[in-house]
């Protein structure tokens, strides 16, 4: 895993191209270009905030365009991260077929891509934060960690998910559904404390706030964000270490998956 690491850095320059050419299609023959990276948001923003401080004024939280983009933005990224690599394989398999380089750089460029997109979109964040008051504290030195370890979650998901669409090329379309259900399941547009404690589950008592973090590292890495953010606090430091294990963990579970079953992709691609 270590070699193939360092043959990776030494690929560099093809991951740039990659990803210098999937920016490139993405914004081809658009009027907007890259300020679709800060009208999306913006635009989510607007209709989540109507729906939930208008409409359905039920939970009441301050600053609500703030609170849903330190949420939404982290999502966006993971999303769009996981979708488009999932099928990166089987997309690229007349390179594969042609050419050698390490595979895994089709199912990590996706996320690069957009991680270029996250952070021009972030910079709406931070103009909201000043718009609405929120305090830019020291706590934000914590933020490139988050990323790093939002990163390592999403590379090491999309090799998994890249590797089991070559072999069952259902997993697209699974993954379509199951994306709905995750973004619901995550507290990206409500507070996670709405939830209960305690509840009855088959016989069992279980604090579903504990669980849906436990279970769901997105609602982690959503709290996270939300901390230093949208708190101006310092994640504490045994919550983080164990939502960066849990990436970590992620990286390195997808990794040996995608090493295990790499050299055959030229024959099932």
């Amino acid at each position: 895993m270590i070699a193939r690491i360092r043959e990776l850095i030494q690929y560099r320059e093809l991951m740039k191209n990659l990803v210098v050419r999937d920016l490139k299609v993405r914004y081809k023959n658009s009027i907007l270009g890259v300020l679709w990276s800060l009208l999306n948001p913006l635009l989510m923003t607007l209709v989540f905030t109507v729906v939930f401080t208008v409409m359905l004024p039920a939970d009441n939280v301050e600053n609500y365009p703030v609170f849903f983009m330190c949420g939404f933005l982290p999502w966006s990224f993971m999303a769009s991260s996981v979708t488009s690599a999932t099928g990166a394989i089987v997309a690229n398999a007349h390179l594969i077929k042609k050419v050698y380089f390490p595979r895994e750089i089709l199912a990590i460029t996706p996320m690069l891509a957009n991680l270029v997109n996250f952070l021009v979109a972030m910079l709406v964040l931070f103009g909201l934060m000043a718009v609405f008051g929120v305090r830019f504290t020291p706590a934000l030195v914590m933020l490139p960690l988050i990323i790093l370890a939002e990163m390592m979650f999403i590379a090491g998901l999309s090799l998994l998910l890249a590797t089991a669409n070559v072999f069952y090329r259902d997993t697209e379309h699974i993954l379509e559904i199951l994306m709905q259900a995750w973004f619901f399941l995550t507290p990206i547009f409500y507070q996670i404390t709405i939830l209960p404690e305690n509840a009855q589950i088959l016989g069992t008592t279980l604090n579903i706030q504990l669980w849906s973090r436990r279970l769901n590292p997105m609602a982690s890495l959503v709290a996270s964000y939300r901390d230093v953010l949208y708190r101006g606090n310092f994640t504490g430091a045994d919550f983080f270490l164990r939502t960066l294990l849990t990436c970590f963990l992620m990286l390195v579970v997808g990794y040996l998956v995608f090493c295990r079953f790499s050299r055959v992709f030229g024959e099932e691609a």
